[in-house]
């Protein structure tokens, strides 16, 4: 994750662009705050990718209850968040 400065982002705009290209992840910066990111397109948001690997976690956890209810329990969670 790169900081990048709103006047940067104007003088180097083809720099920047071409880090996210190649994968990198860019946060936009206005007065030290963070205020935007930018990612490559495709890039699943973070609350996607966690509720993606503990979708295939509770399908591999069929064996062991406990864990498929703590697991069912957690995603439940995640997706009231996202909402």
């Amino acid at each position: 994750m790169e900081p990048v400065t709103i006047p940067a982002l104007h003088d180097h705009l083809p720099r920047v662009l071409a880090a996210v290209e190649a994968g990198r992840h860019v946060v936009l910066t206005r007065d030290g705050r963070e205020i935007a990111d930018i990612i490559p397109r495709g890039t699943p948001p973070a609350a996607t990718a966690r509720e993606r690997i503990l979708l295939e976690l509770v399908e591999g956890a069929a064996s062991d209850r406990t864990l498929r209810e703590d697991l069912d329990a957690l995603l439940g969670e995640l997706t009231d968040d996202v909402a």
